[in-house]
């Protein structure tokens, strides 16, 4: 086992299992806890986190005689695990509640209410002061315990919770503190409306997230000050969170939330600073079961955005999803390539769902210490490798976590203000492109979010080298920017519309940056966009492909490329959703290209191909580059790993198999490019580092 740091006595960084486990009240609690800390032992565990009354032994929010028994089983099960060495952190299942599943509140609770009023039976309002109290006394007590880490659930949240449209927020209390700051009786449904109409955004969004947002910073502060009164500074509260582009939606302030949840570790009084370090952060990343391969491109972006959402300091903890329960629900293969994901991007400990959460012993499932013993070789060489905060590389992806009030709606659904650079990303990873969501000399910019980004920024963007898609081109030229982006902007046709030159099929080449086609009369499909931005190439501007009907008319141009009078480079692409673009050889050659042209005399980045779906992670620490890219396509590939000019020559490489320890293999050298010699088989991983 490692010590907190994650280090071995000899100081060599390794990975931390903390497994997520549930011992229920009987009278066999210490006997199931010394099975589990055996387990423990024998799969290297480093810590449990124990689930308290979660998913199918929950009863509702725990109180009187039930809290009782699940009280005396934690400390029972801490004491037992302690004594062989088994660190303990405790997972409260539910905050607000996530989901009323037939569960109904005996409390009084004042409920959450959807946009359309929908009212929850089980799930409590931020507002509601006598949940606030429950919470409080919940969290207090247990933080008597000393565990180290008091999880807060990803229940914390105004959106997802089932049967409700959207979520809450609609409650009563909630628009009493609405009205106050709009000087003016607001409704719920005239909240809702406000909240989407169309046009400009209403200033009712702004406030009404403004109202959320102060609710949960509420709860925070006062439950992350009881906590460290109640255990002394012994414990810290984690954070689980889900995805970014929802928080967006509910106007989540991502740095005063976890400041907020900072327990200081000596007093926790009021007024005395709190640091980042003492808040812990579970990013939510990988799906809950099996999936394809090419999907790890949400993962690794998933990862990185929320990399920069949290504090430098504050300590990470990816949770490997598994649900319903066991490989059943997830393949060890896959399960092995996310704990991999998330070791690569420096996960302090890896939050492990293996086992049933309905109370299993850990003895009636081996294969789960196969798995977690057999994937250590490959998790230790990684953490070794990367250490806590890797520098990442690529095509930076903008954000702003107030985007969602800063849009406009397309219609009454609160969850389509969710945006975020994902689409971007997917297309550009899934194509061999490494992305970061820092600032980068060549970004990409899709979608409605970029009129999330002021005019100040958006000309810094159009500055440097800028990848937009059909609808941040149309919002650009809308803005003003036309003549920055190398094409005239005729409008956005959806798929559907009426068309005098027909309705748009295919996408031609006709030029790419560099002189040379990637095809002879290279074709691609967008047949089956939802809708294409109509183009005109400005002068000085090249066009690379044309648009056309079905009967080969034009249609309009495809892709441009640009050098405008700022000396930023422009590429932009007619197709709204670039990520639902047939994907072939000759896109990603396209995409290469481009990447190229807008790198400009600056040409750094090494590009992927060698096969469909290799998805690769660029970063540098300590002097060392280090290029890891997953093969996310069931077929064995070859990666071909290109740099503009010559390849280095201290490159060195490593093959990273499904749940094989870590293998050197030779690099052959072809001009520009290396290849690692032999196959990547599915879900596995090639490191190349220089």
């Amino acid at each position: 086992m490692t010590d907190g740091s994650g280090r071995t006595a000899a100081g060599a960084r390794r990975a931390r299992y903390h497994l997520r486990f549930q011992i229920r009240p009987s009278e066999h609690v210490a006997e199931d806890a010394a099975a589990l800390a055996k387990a423990c032992g024998a799969a290297e565990v480093d810590e449990v986190v124990l689930l308290l009354a979660a998913e199918e032994a929950h009863p509702g929010h725990l109180a009187g005689a039930a809290e009782d028994r699940w009280y005396e089983t934690v400390a029972e099960a801490r004491d037992v695990l302690a004594a062989e060495g088994v660190g303990v952190s405790l997972n409260p299942w539910v905050t607000v509640g996530h989901a009323d599943r037939g569960r109904r509140d005996p409390h009084g609770f004042a409920p959450m209410v959807s946009p359309t009023g929908q009212v929850a039976a089980a799930q409590a309002s931020f507002a509601c002061p006598r949940w606030r109290e429950w919470l409080y006394a919940h969290y207090g007590r247990f933080a008597g315990l000393g565990l180290r880490v008091l999880w807060i659930e990803d229940d914390f949240r105004i959106h997802n919770h089932a049967p409700l449209d959207w979520g809450g927020g609609f409650e009563p209390l909630m628009l009493e503190r609405l009205s106050a700051l709009a000087g003016e009786p607001v409704t719920r449904a005239a909240a809702a409306r406000a909240f989407t109409a169309p046009g400009p955004p209403h200033p009712w969004r702004r406030l009404l997230q403004q109202v959320w947002r102060t609710a949960q910073l509420e709860v925070a502060d006062t439950l992350s000050r009881v906590v460290a009164d109640r255990s002394a500074g012994r414990s810290r509260l984690g954070l689980m969170s889900s995805r970014p582009d929802l928080s967006s939606a509910e106007g989540r302030d991502w740095p005063a939330l976890f400041q907020a949840l900072a327990v200081d570790g000596r007093t926790g009084h009021a007024g005395e600073p709190r640091q980042g370090e003492q808040v812990v952060h579970r990013p939510h990343f990988a799906p809950y079961a099996d999936a394809p391969g090419r999907g790890l491109t949400s993962g690794v972006w998933s990862l990185e955005l929320q990399r920069t959402l949290r504090p430098p300091a504050a300590t990470t903890e990816p949770e490997i999803e598994n649900w319903p329960h066991t490989s059943w629900a997830k393949s060890d293969t896959q399960t092995w390539s996310e704990l991999v994901t998330a070791q690569l991007h420096g996960a302090d400990a890896l939050l492990l769902n293996l086992y049933p959460t309905h109370g299993a012993r850990p003895e009636r499932y081996p294969e789960v210490e196969s798995l977690l013993r057999r994937a250590r070789p490959a998790l230790d060489w990684t953490a070794a490798r990367t250490g806590r905060a890797p520098q990442p590389l690529g095509v930076g992806l903008p954000f702003r976590q107030d985007a969602a009030s800063r849009i406009r709606s397309l219609g009454p659904r609160i969850a389509d203000l969710a945006v975020d650079p994902e689409p971007a990303a997917d297309f550009l990873l899934g194509y061999g492109v490494p992305v970061t969501a820092g600032p980068a000399p060549v970004q990409a910019l899709f979608g409605r979010l970029a009129d999330a980004f002021d005019d100040g920024e958006l000309l810094a963007l159009l500055g440097g080298g800028l990848m937009l898609d059909g609808t941040a081109a149309a919002i650009l030229a809308a803005r003003g920017f036309a003549d920055l982006l190398g094409v005239r902007v005729r409008g956005v046709v959806g798929r559907e519309e009426d068309d005098l030159s027909g309705p748009y099929a295919s996408e031609h080449v006709v030029a790419v940056p560099g002189g040379h086609l990637p095809d002879t009369d290279a074709v691609l499909s967008v047949d089956v966009q939802p809708a294409l931005a109509r183009l005109d190439a400005a002068e000085g501007a090249t066009a690379l492909t044309e648009v056309r009907a079905p009967d080969g008319r034009p249609w309009g141009v495809g892709r441009s490329a640009y050098v405008n009078r700022l000396g930023g480079r422009v590429v932009v692409l007619a197709a709204t959703e670039p990520r639902a673009l047939a994907r072939s050889d000759t896109g990603r050659r396209l995409v290469h290209a481009a990447i190229r042209f807008l790198e400009g005399e600056r040409r750094t980045l090494p590009l992927v191909s060698g096969g469909p779906h290799l998805i690769p992670r660029l970063t540098r620490s300590d002097g060392t580059h280090r290029l890891a890219l997953v093969n996310g396509s069931p077929d064995p590939a070859r990666p071909r790993v290109e740099w503009p000019d010559a390849a280095p020559e201290t490159a060195r490489a490593t093959l990273l198999a499904p749940l094989a320890p870590p293998r050197e293999v030779p690099l052959t050298r072809d001009g520009n490019s290396l290849r690692p010699e032999g196959q990547l088989p599915y879900y596995g991983w090639v490191w190349v580092e220089w």
